[in-house]
């Protein structure tokens, strides 16, 4: 990554986009001059990207996957769709800021709903079938996979152990459901793109990256696939379902 970075820093281009958390330390490292807008980051400012969301500072700036009190939707949206479970396993990388703080917002929500939370880490694919497998041998248990690169990663083992152990499980991104996940709830990612080109477009007119705040998404979608509630034996509400953006059958 850090040698691609070179190459297109080599190229002096009037400004560069990342997508993703991991692409931007790469380019970071490789510039310190060239603006660069990035997209679907999940922690700017504890990453050290950027100083703060308002006054990004440096030559960096952009948009966010989602803000943290997001994280707390997902507890409320599997509670609904699935009132039985009482039980339920976040997948999260603990070895990112993100990983801790959306572990940390869904924790706070917990006592409302009465429901136990414990953590999986996504380190690698043994640990993570692992962790599955033995959380799924009592009832009643549900997943939440947060948002990091890892989750992409090992996005088709997850729905693959949710459908095994029929766990329902609420996703991040649309993709995740499109791959046989029930649910998601996150941005809209075309819309975040085209916040971004007009970033893009203000920078090449003169505006500093400086000057231009980090913007949380401000469009969001709900996403079902009725498929896979039917094999999980999941009735979804009609509340939920008359708030669906896209129903997968």
């Amino acid at each position: 990554m850090s040698r691609d970075a070179e190459q297109l820093v080599a190229l002096a281009p009037d400004v560069l986009v990342a997508t993703g958390t991991a692409a931007v330390p790469a380019l970071l490292r490789a510039t310190q001059t060239i603006p660069t807008v990035f997209i679907n980051v999940l922690d700017p400012v504890g990453a050290g990207f950027v100083e703060s969301l308002a006054q990004p500072g440096g030559n960096v700036t952009g948009f966010l996957l989602f803000e943290y009190n997001l994280s707390a939707k997902w507890l409320e949206l599997l509670k609904e769709i699935a009132p039985s479970i009482t039980r339920i396993a976040v997948i999260r990388d603990a070895e990112i800021t993100a990983g801790v703080g959306q572990f940390a917002v869904i924790q706070s929500a917990v006592p409302a709903l009465r429901m136990n939370v414990r953590a999986i880490s996504m380190r690698n694919a043994v640990e993570i079938e692992r962790a599955i497998t033995s959380f799924a041998r009592a009832p009643n248990g549900g997943l939440i996979l947060t948002g990091s690169a890892l989750a992409v990663v090992h996005r088709e083992l997850i729905i693959s152990l949710a459908a095994r152990y029929g766990l329902p499980a609420v996703y991040y991104r649309r993709y995740f459901v499109a791959s046989g996940g029930l649910v998601s709830y996150g941005p809209d990612n075309i819309d975040q793109y085209r916040r971004a080109a007009g970033y893009v477009d203000r920078i090449l007119k003169g505006e500093k990256p400086a000057d231009l705040p980090v913007q949380a998404p401000t469009k969001y979608e709900l996403v079902i696939n009725l498929k896979t509630a039917k094999a999980l034996g999941l009735e979804i509400p009609s509340s939920v379902l008359a708030r669906a953006d896209e129903v997968i059958e």
